[in-house]
């Protein structure tokens, strides 16, 4: 007896070459994220990349243009699920003093709760992206400085004086982990809500905060 075809509108079932393409392709975002977090992301040939996926060489162009579209697409995936993540465990927190705080003293313990993210992180140098945590953070410091919470004068100063802290504390953490404790990062998210122009008891309460759970992601 024929098989019956699908009905109309119903969704088309993922065939096994699909599959198989898009496995090929997740590997090579992998190995891309693995190799920018090794600080080799500008140098590495393509046959770097194919022995990092473990994939044959010819499969990559059948998957990008170039190796700057595959390291752009890596960028964009890993930096939006942090970025999502952020989003997440901060649903209901209004006020943008204490979502800043929240992101900043999440960011800054990647560096034990998610090793390879902060490698990545300081490899991709996140100061200079427009997605991910970067334009979360602008979003929060507007609204803070609309709602008469920030004084700071220019948003994006302040955004790249952010970054540069952050990163600054997770490059530290790689070299010296000893030194990079949950009371740093949380002094860290402290100093910046001040450079904000939140008072300074204010910043203590909101730096001292429970966290929320970010669980796996």
């Amino acid at each position: 007896m024929a098989q019956a075809a699908p009905a109309a509108g119903a969704p088309r079932a993922t065939s096994r070459l699909d599959r198989r393409k898009a496995r090929t392709r997740q590997a090579l975002i992998d190995a891309a994220v693995w190799l920018i977090g090794e600080g080799r992301g500008d140098r590495a040939s393509i046959q770097e990349i194919t022995e990092a996926a473990d994939i044959g060489s010819g499969s990559f162009y059948n998957h990008f243009d170039s190796k700057e579209q595959l390291f752009a697409t890596a960028s964009a995936e890993v930096l939006e699920r942090w970025g999502q993540m952020i989003d997440r465990v901060s649903a209901g927190i209004t006020d943008p003093a204490e979502l800043v705080a929240v992101g900043v003293r999440i960011a800054g313990r990647l560096g034990w709760t998610h090793p390879d993210i902060a490698a990545f992180a300081i490899g991709a140098g996140l100061h200079v992206v427009d997605i991910g945590l970067a334009p979360r953070a602008l979003r929060d410091i507007r609204a803070g400085q609309a709602a008469g919470r920030f004084t700071v004068p220019d948003a994006e100063i302040a955004l790249s004086a952010v970054a540069g802290g952050l990163l600054g504390l997770l490059r530290v953490y790689q070299r010296h982990p000893e030194r990079i404790t949950e009371t740093a990062v949380d002094h860290l998210a402290e100093a910046v809500l001040r450079l904000l122009g939140v008072p300074a008891p204010e910043a203590a309460r909101l730096a001292a905060l429970p966290l929320p759970d970010t669980g796996a992601w």
